[in-house]
Order: C-alpha cells, then structure tokens, then sequence
C-alpha cells in the first residue's frame, strides 16, 4: 500500500519506493536490515507519516507527548546488556524526551543518594525528563493482613523519596491482595490512602496500574478510587493488562483519576497497527477525559527487538495523537 508516493515496509515503516525492493519487502527481517545497512539510528531518520485509519481528533498542540517505559528496554536489562543508568541515553537516541522507571533496575538503591545523583546528571545531560517510578515487589498494598499491609506500606516510603529526588512526578504501585473482591478493595483503600498521606507532602502522586488480579477490573478499580478519594491518588491505565475485563471499558472507568497512561504494544501488522489494540479508539478515549501530559511506550512484543518495538510503537502514536 502507497501513501503519499511511500510504502509501508514491516519493522522499517513508511519509506520512498526506492529504498526497497519487493524482494527485500518479504525477507525476514534480519536479513534486512543487513541488507540495506539501516540501524536503529538509521530507521528513527526514516521518519513517520499518518498511518491510514488511525485518527482521533489530533490537534498538533502538543496535549499528548510520548514517553518512554523502561520496561520496554527489559530483556537487554534483564540480560546485563544495558545499564539502568543508560536508559536515559537510550530513551533520547529514540527521539524521546521523558522516561519512566522500573524499580527492579535499580532496586537497592532506593536509598543510596550518590547513585541517584549519577541517574540524575545522566538524564541531564540527555535532556530527559524523569516522570515515575514503576514499583514492584515491594508487598501487597491491598492485603487483608494488617502486618502485611502495614509492610508493603512502609516498603514504599523509600520509593515515594527516592521519586522527589529524581524530580518525577509519581510512583506507580500495585492494588494486590487475596480474598474476595469487597474485602480486597477495603484493604486497597487502607493501604493506597495511608501511602498517599506520606506522599503528600513530598507532592508525588501514588497511582494505581491495572496490573492483574482485581486492578485489571475497571469497574473494582474505579471504586478504589472513589473511596480514596486523595487528589494525590489515581491510576495509570494501561491499554493492556485487562485479560477478562473489556480493554476499553477499562481505560474509560480508569481515566478520571488517570495521572500517566501506558501504552502497552505486542505486535503490528504491515500497515503499522498494533494487533490487538485499536490505538485510534484508545487516544479518542483519553482525549475524551480531558487528560493532557505523556503517554509511554510499553512494548513487550517477543517478534520485534525492542528498539523496532519502540520505534514501531512511536510511529502509531505519533499518527494517532496528530
């Protein structure tokens, strides 16, 4: 398909006819990519045009701006091939501006300032905005064992400081916990307003992903935070993470308190639309709340590398945010 005297080629994008043959259109990607000499650096100058059938009242004043999740990057990290403090570098060689972390890359050092420090200079000198920290592992903040709650409460305290120093502006957390879903999110309630409260006066949000179990029910979610009811306190909806529960019905009932939105990629077809998810339908929502500021790329997709997943996820939401 031509559009505007370019082709869409798979894992490269939109591209002149003349920079690709037919033949090298159906080689895998690999092969490719040796071929024709591109790296990732190579690939981001290629550009982006509006991909067909992806709009949703774009307004070209920048109300919605791109981000970059560190997840993204998580087999390189998980691996040893990258370091969480060249995330930000990385992030700004994509075009990217504004990171978001995961405090399993760097979840000793919480507490340890001179390191701080160094992701602090690193994202400087990158010219990247520090926007959250991702936390996991830390305990159920919806427990129904008080001890256990109160824990996972206190755990987060190092994160919720650790976030001031870096400039973001939240922490995400999770909504866990075991038991029926009205005793479940009594405990949430206790345990997301109790973490707000010491947040609070280190003005850094605490915002709640659908992230499994009862978080990725909308509806449960929503109730939460109604109960909540801490101008600190809200959501990050993912376009994602639902299973069971209606995507869209999800990120709806989660927009009202939605302080970041993620969104999550796996795979795209050859016109450059994700799969699964109707990137168009998902922006249009987010615009119809009213919401304004980043949303970040999560590509978890094993098909691509991650810097064709980013890339690839970046030129969706560029043609759909307008």
């Amino acid at each position: 398909m031509a559009v505007n005297g370019h082709l869409y080629v798979p894992y490269l994008g939109w591209v002149k006819p003349d920079r690709v043959t037919m033949q090298s259109h159906k080689t895998n990607r690999r092969i490719f990519l040796k071929q024709t000499g591109l790296t990732t650096s190579g690939l981001m100058l290629l550009g982006s045009a509006a991909l067909t059938g992806c709009s949703a009242g774009g307004t070209n004043d920048k109300d919605l701006m791109i981000s970059l999740a560190q997840w993204s990057l998580n087999r390189p990290l998980n691996a040893g091939e990258m370091d969480n403090l060249e995330f930000a570098g990385k992030a700004r060689e994509f075009g990217i501006n504004a990171i978001e972390y995961v405090n399993q890359f760097f979840k000793d050092k919480a507490n340890d300032k001179a390191y701080l420090d160094q992701m602090n200079a690193r994202a400087d000198d990158a010219g990247v905005e520090q926007l959250l920290i991702m936390i996991d592992g830390e305990g159920p903040l919806g427990s129904l064992d008080d001890d256990e709650r109160n824990t996972a409460v206190q755990n987060h305290y190092k994160w919720v400081e650790a976030a001031k120093y870096l400039g973001c502006h939240s922490i995400r957390v999770n909504a866990y916990g075991e038991g029926n879903s009205g005793d479940v999110q009594e405990a949430a309630v206790d345990g997301l307003g109790r973490l707000a409260e010491f947040a609070k006066p280190f003005d850094i949000n605490v915002i709640v992903e659908n992230h499994g179990g009862y978080s990725s029910h909308g509806q449960w979610l929503a109730g939460v935070m109604k109960q909540v009811d801490m101008d600190n306190c809200g959501t990050l909806p993912d376009f994602g993470n639902f299973y069971e529960y209606d995507r869209y019905q999800g990120v709806r009932d989660m927009m009202p308190w939605a302080k970041a939105v993620s969104a999550k990629s796996h795979d795209f077809n050859e016109e450059g639309h994700e799969t699964r998810i109707d990137y168009s339908r998902m922006i249009g929502i987010v615009r119809e709340f009213g919401y304004t500021g980043y949303i970040g790329i999560e590509y978890e997709g094993s098909r691509l590398s991650p810097d064709e997943g980013i890339l690839a996820t970046r030129r969706l939401l560029e043609a759909c945010i307008g």
